[in-house]
């Protein structure tokens, strides 16, 4: 039997699972959407590929565990393939952690791991293109577009904010990734990371996959994108408001500073050169958003330069904005 933490569970584990064929595990951490879960399960299951994969749903919600209690009997059945696991201690970073660690325990020869939202939905041939890319690139952390999907078709218009754009238009190496919701880790750098994989400081203001990347990076693994392995992230029309906007500019700012501070920790004049590159960002940040709002016909979008800048700076006084503290508004 494998050995995980107190603090994570294995629920269910899917019959006549053999975890020795297993070469792709695909990672889902969940909180309080069972329906949409569902959803990106069916859109995992069906992925057209000749690899063998596990799936791995790690519920975060200790209490109530309407995501576990939705997908249990599919993983019962053997309908999903794979673990439903409990991570216990609430946050982000903790339930990717949880996901990833057992991924190891279980599965002895997989040689990636791939990680998916429970508001997303997978393209029929993502599993597919994320491993080619890998191959291909000769990368050990492969990131992948997340379109963005709409409540209507009246706020489309966002879908250049650089909030939900992707950062890169072709497949290729690249110098950095940003974001887990669509990403590709390889065996090699999990058993490399020290765990904790992610920093649970990042829990409840995200960025603790941008940081674990950054690391990954420093430690001499190579990143590449892959723009055909497209994920349909769903976008309430909460995250359009004026406040949830900023407050995500803000976050991005302090994370940029933040995982830049443990890139520099340690090197001559570090600090000051993080200070100083900030405060040049933000005086800069204005005729920013003036060229962002002429090109993109969006002011918004142009204040998001602003709101990065204002955060590198804020965090340099102790700011945190943690969105994820109250997941209704997020």
């Amino acid at each position: 039997m494998q050995q995980l933490p107190d603090n994570i569970t294995v629920l269910v584990q899917s019959p006549q699972l053999r975890c020795d064929e297993i070469e792709v595990v695909v990672t889902i951490p969940t909180f309080r959407r069972p329906e949409h879960l569902l959803e990106t399960l069916h859109s995992v299951k069906a992925q057209v590929t000749e690899r063998r994969f596990a799936i791995i749903v790690m519920e975060n919600e200790a209490e109530e565990r309407e995501g576990a209690r939705a997908a249990r009997a599919r993983f019962e059945d053997g309908t999903f393939e794979g673990l439903l696991l409990l991570a216990r201690d609430r946050g982000n970073c903790n339930a990717y952690n949880a996901g990833w660690l057992a991924a190891l325990e279980y599965f002895p020869r997989f040689s990636s791991l791939i990680v998916i939202d429970d508001d997303e939905i997978a393209d029929p041939y993502w599993l597919e293109n994320m491993a080619k890319a890998k191959d291909a690139y000769s990368a050990d952390v492969v990131g992948g577009p997340q379109i963005p999907v709409f409540a209507h078709l009246s706020q489309e218009k966002w879908a250049s904010h650089p909030i939900f754009a992707p950062p890169y238009n072709r497949s290729g190496p690249v110098p950095a990734l940003y974001s887990s919701g669509n990403l590709l880790v390889s065996r090699q750098v999990l058993e490399t990371m020290p765990y904790p994989f992610l920093d649970p400081m990042f829990n409840f203001m995200g960025g603790g996959d941008s940081d674990f990347i950054s690391r990954s990076v420093d430690h001499g693994f190579r990143t590449a994108w892959c723009a055909e392995a497209l994920i349909l992230e769903t976008i309430p029309s909460r995250r359009l408001e004026r406040e949830w906007i900023r407050a995500r500019g803000l976050r991005n700012g302090v994370i940029s500073t933040l995982v830049e501070k443990r890139k520099r920790a340690g090197k001559p004049f570090g600090g000051l050169s993080i200070i100083l590159k900030s405060l040049v960002l933000l005086a800069f940040s204005p005729f920013k958003a003036v060229a962002k709002t002429l090109k993109s016909g969006s002011p918004a979008a142009g204040l998001y330069y602003i709101h990065v800048g204002l955060g590198r700076v804020l965090a340099e006084f102790g700011y945190a904005n943690e969105q994820y503290r109250q997941p209704e508004k997020n």
